[in-house]
């Protein structure tokens, strides 16, 4: 016979904890974005670089940017339940 254990939410300290990292995980993507667009601008200027390079590496930073802000939203989400007594 298989029970199962009944669901329990997590503490509101282990909310604030996830959140502080879904934080820190936007810094990173913020800070990856700001990495690709940078080396985007070197190869701008270098005839050896694949034409493909700059539009891919903005490509990819405007995603870093998307996941940075979606991070945030989630953390802003988590705060909110908390301050709401979830």
């Amino acid at each position: 016979m298989v029970t199962e254990s009944p669901a329990t939410m997590p503490s509101t300290g282990e909310l604030l904890d996830r959140a502080t990292v879904l934080r820190a995980d936007a810094d990173l993507m913020d800070d990856y974005a700001r990495r690709l667009r940078a080396t985007a601008a070197t190869l701008d200027g270098c005839v050896a670089a694949p034409a493909w390079s700059r539009p891919t590496l903005e490509q990819q930073a405007a995603a870093c940017g998307t996941a940075a802000e979606q991070l945030r939203t989630a953390a802003e989400a988590l705060h909110a339940h908390v301050r709401a007594g979830g």
